[in-house]
């Protein structure tokens, strides 16, 4: 009778919009392994033992749909493609579900949408694409910082950057202005989507680093079925979208013979235009990248394997970004109880970084920036000898200009980072008993580096050299980070009506780090640059480790009654070394519940609504990221010589006062949200409304001086965070064009509520504060009122004169002092937005993407530095306007020598902006034997920017990741443009 019912079933499946084959689709037989998958054409062919089963055909983007054999040796089936969203499963971090179901605010972007702009790193990706995610590109130098900030800045000492988690392996990204972002040893063309988490219940499943919001990074995986060969590249070129305009040889000498009242240059009309220096530093740069990707596999084994190669030359001379990544993912099913796997990335980055960003004003800037030296450098010198050697501005005009730095010996400073690092996830799966799976993770990170650093003897002028010349150093780093999960989930369905999802979580995390760093100066000759320190006569060395450790437990229920009322439940505890003495573990609830009202009876007859789902949700969340290892400790640390016997001996003195109190930062958010979808789904509209109180902020607070210390770091602060987040997306043609549209808007208010020591105000910089009750962010400085005219009285406390810089006198007392500054700008923005849009045509395809800020201001220090006549450096081209006895400008101030112009509102600008991030034109070429699929395109990236900023870019921020300085502008790596021509082929 067995053998009687054995049977052999074959078909072909096919897409209900179209007709055409759809390959790749997996046929399971219900309740089994046993399975296969359709061919290029569609078809399939499966041996059965019985023929009493039923099939089950799943395939992304359509309804999986269930068929009973039934002794048919033949079935057809067609698939509907599923519903825009509704069926699409999302990572939700510790497992998936449907985004029907998800009660939380969480948002998803594919692959599709990551890969219309070529980017170095995913985070660029998200721009403008996510709403109520900041991004700003701190420094677009290659490789360079990225700030990303989910629903307005948590934090004022700590951290703001949310927790990234590539395939389950945590990470984070920090740092200053001219640092690597971490997150750029990532390939983002291997990535398949990206979920941002951003309220209380999505996030509190990582409890005390997640109150400034989770990343979820999804890696591409192999299927079943044809093993698939692909190649995709581009190769392009980049140009610098902005120059700044500065006096030639002629302007520059006579303000010189102004500024030093003496013909410095006894013919200033007759130099000419002199030498452009930002020619010298800018360049026309490549770009390119190479990814070769293998996938495919059996109903057992599934595979992806990638390599990559990606190389950015920077517009700055002498700047570039390298990155070689290897990617192996592989999931093995054993049997029905077991399945094993493991994703791989690993990566090697090398990162040549020239000077840019200067944390000083005035003098510093044109010393410390390549692109300030550009600026400042005096048209009327050389950037050579007659030998071709670099020609330092001191051995010119007899040693004048030796405060200013030839921006062409900066760019010979070496300043090199390679950078190696390796994140793993191996996991085992056991499924003892149906719905209930038990999953144990083993998560190392593994990351090395090297930087080498070299200032050349050649780039100094004799005079310095007299002193001795060159500096180097040598800084060798390892982390190591270990974390093991272990994940028990049970899945059930109760009398049909009742879904119930029930996981558990144990982890433990152990970090480590060392470095060691020699530095040495004197060296006798260039020749061996960094690579032989023992020649030099000065060397000092330091080397330091660190070790903390997080044990975690977390439960969380999902559960839904006929799928229309969700409730989520979620709980997590943290324990951490970081923390004091008396805080050693923390606790984060939180909990969502959602009505998806469009499946109501009442609803179900409607031709419009689709979908509607309300979604409310409230909880807890920590950022322990915020905390140093050893913060909560007293600490020692070196000091200076201590002479014993004549003798110099090193010193060890206090450093750090305990604090037994400290833990981590807290955020109790609450959160209301609707999606609704119109018309079948050709219309969809997501909208939240939040608000956010972060207590126990990390703030430094002075101590007094009998104490024996400085400060000390405490939970001394609070701040909350409201606001608006609407999305939306449309198609508005599905036919032989099809044409869809999409966008999002958001609003953050930010203020800071609490500071402890009765403090209501604290100074951050000459030109920045943080007041109680205001969103952090603010500038505070002079009002500009002119430029003192013959005749007027001068202020006394301005330090000004007679066609110097007027400042109002704002409480009219006759005298000019701090109570004379005001607030006079903000760096939040009113709201961020960004749209798509997205057309094709047969086989063409056009993609354009917009992203923008408004409302928000950037204080622009370039400006403060150069226009501010004190002799000895260039400056803009709109001082040839300034002021003298015939020319009473109210602008510009006359020349004078080692003269200061004021802080004030002058130098606060409107940063608001619209950028054209990528067009993108593709064509699918025609059908070509053992090719799948072909296409090119060409791409335009940053192609125009719309904004009154007067600088090189608006998007910018000197002060990197900072919370407490934020939109200043002092000369960073500036934006370019770009545009390519790539190739996408599948075997």
């Amino acid at each position: 009778m067995a053998f009687s019912q054995q049977l052999t079933v074959k078909g072909r499946v096919t897409g209900a919009e179209n007709g055409e084959a759809l390959p790749g689709v997996t046929v399971r037989v219900k309740g089994t392994t046993t399975g296969t998958v359709s061919g290029p054409d569609g078809t399939y062919s499966l041996s059965l033992k019985q023929s009493d089963v039923s099939l089950v055909f799943t395939f992304t983007g359509f309804v999986t749909q269930e068929v009973t054999v039934a002794g048919k040796s033949q079935l057809d089936v067609v698939l509907q493609a599923s519903k825009k969203d509704l069926d699409e499963v999302v990572v939700v971090g510790y497992g998936t579900q449907q985004k029907a179901n998800v009660a939380g605010a969480i948002t998803s972007v594919k692959t599709a949408d990551l890969k219309q702009t070529p980017i170095s790193n995913v985070v660029q990706g998200l721009q403008g694409r996510v709403s109520g995610v900041q991004i700003t590109q701190n420094s677009a130098a290659p490789g360079g910082n990225i700030s990303m900030r989910i629903r307005g800045v948590n934090s004022i000492n700590g951290t703001s950057e949310p927790l990234y988690v590539v395939d389950g392996v945590q990470l984070s990204n920090s740092g200053g202005v001219n640092d690597i972002s971490s997150l750029s040893i990532i390939n983002p063309n291997d990535i398949e989507s990206v979920a941002v988490l951003k309220d209380a219940s999505a996030t509190a499943i990582y409890g005390a680093r997640a109150a400034n919001g989770v990343v979820l990074i999804t890696t591409k995986r192999g299927k079943a079925g044809k093993t698939v060969v692909s190649y995709d590249g581009y190769y392009g070129v980049q140009k610098t979208t902005r120059r700044m305009e500065m006096m030639n040889a002629s302007e520059f000498a006579a303000l010189e013979n102004e500024v030093f009242k003496t013909n410095i240059y006894d013919n200033p009309a007759a130099l000419g235009e002199g030498i452009d220096w930002q020619d010298l530093i800018f360049r026309d740069a490549p770009m390119q990248n190479h990814q070769v990707t293998v996938a495919g596999g059996s109903e057992k084994t599934q595979f992806a394997l990638s390599g990559d190669y990606f190389k950015q030359e920077g517009v700055v001379i002498n700047s570039d970004f390298t990155r070689y990544s290897f990617r192996l993912n592989f999931d093995h099913r054993v049997n029905d109880l077991l399945r094993v796997g493991a994703s791989i990335l690993t990566s090697y980055v090398v990162n040549n970084t020239i000077p840019t960003g200067s944390t000083s004003i005035d003098a510093g800037s044109v010393t410390q920036s390549i692109l300030g030296a550009a600026m400042g450098a005096p048209p009327t010198l050389k950037p050579y000898r007659e030998d071709g050697r670099v020609w330092p501005f001191g051995d010119q005009e007899n040693g004048r200009y030796r405060e200013v730095a030839n921006p062409i010996g900066l760019a010979m400073i070496l300043n090199r980072d390679k950078i190696n690092r390796t994140l793993g996830n191996i996991y085992a799966e056991i499924s003892p008993l149906k719905g209930l799976t038990y999953r144990a993770n083993f998560n190392p990170v593994l990351s090395g580096s090297l930087n080498d650093f070299y200032s050349p003897r050649a780039i100094m002028s004799s005079g310095d050299l007299a002193a001795g010349g060159g500096s180097a150093a040598k800084t060798n780093s390892n982390n190591i980070v270990l974390l093991h999960e272990s994940i028990i989930t049970y899945e059930t369905r109760i009398a049909k009506a009742h879904s119930l999802k029930v996981t558990g979580l144990f982890a433990t995390q152990a970090n480590s780090s060392n470095s060691n760093t020699i530095n040495a100066s004197k060296f006798p000759n260039d020749a061996t640059v960094n690579e032989a320190l023992q020649l030099a006569t000065e060397r000092t060395v330091s080397s330091g480790r660190s070790r903390d450790r997080l044990d975690s437990y977390m439960g969380r229920i999902n559960y839904g009654f006929r799928d229309k009322y969700l409730l989520d439940l979620i709980a997590r505890v943290d324990g951490s070394t970081k923390f004091g003495k008396n805080n050693k573990y923390g606790f984060f609830p939180a909990a969502a519940i959602a009505w998806r009202a469009s499946e109501e009876p009442f609803m179900k007859s409607s031709n419009t609504i689709s979908n509607l789902k309300f979604r409310f949700s409230y909880g807890l969340t920590g950022n322990a990221g915020a905390i140093d290892a050893y913060k909560s400790l007293s600490l020692q640390g070196t000091t200076g010589m201590y002479y014993f016997n004549h003798s110099p001996i090193t010193g060890i003195r206090p450093t750090g006062i305990a604090n037994e109190d400290l833990k981590w930062e807290r955020s109790l958010q609450a959160d209301f949200g609707f999606d609704l979808g119109l018309w079948k789904d050709r219309v969809n509209v997501t909208a939240d409304i939040y608000h956010k109180k972060t207590d126990d902020l990390l703030f430094v607070k002075t101590l007094p001086g009998s104490s024996g210390y400085t400060e000390v770091t405490g939970n001394f602060a609070s701040l909350e965070n409201r606001g608006i987040e609407l999305s939306a997306d449309a198609i508005i043609l599905d036919k032989t064009v099809r044409w869809s549209v999409a966008g999002n808007i958001s609003l953050n208010r930010n203020k800071l509520t609490r500071l402890d020591g009765g403090l209501t105000e604290y100074a951050v910089s000459n030109y920045q504060v943080m007041r109680v009750g205001e969103p952090l962010g603010l500038f505070k400085t002079y009002v500009f009122d002119g430029i003192y005219q013959t005749g007027e009285t001068v202020l006394e406390g301005s330090g000004s004169r007679i066609g110097g810089v007027k400042v109002r006198d704002l409480n009219k007392d006759n005298v000019i002092s701090a109570s004379d500054q005001e607030i006079v700008g903000n760096a939040n923005p009113s709201f961020i937005y960004g749209f798509s849009t997205n057309l094709s045509f047969k086989r063409f395809d056009l993609s354009a993407f917009f992203a923008g800020t408004q409302g928000n201001k950037v204080y622009n220090l370039i400006r403060y530095t150069f226009e501010n006549p004190l002799g000895s450096r260039n400056m803009y081209k709109a001082l040839v306007n300034r002021w003298s006895p015939t020319n009473p400008s109210n602008e510009y101030v006359s020349g004078f020598q080692g003269g200061r112009i004021p802080l004030t509102d002058r130098f606060m600008e409107d940063g608001s902006f619209l950028r054209c991030k990528n067009i993108t034109l593709g064509y699918r070429l025609p059908k070509i034997k053992n090719i799948s699929s072909a296409r090119v395109y060409v791409s335009a990236n940053n192609l125009f920017t719309i904004t009154d900023y007067t600088g090189f870019d608006p998007e910018v921020n000197t002060f990197g990741n900072s919370n407490k300085q934020i939109g200043v502008d002092n000369l960073v790596y500036p934006t370019a443009r770009s545009f390519l021509l790539g190739l996408q082929v599948a075997f």
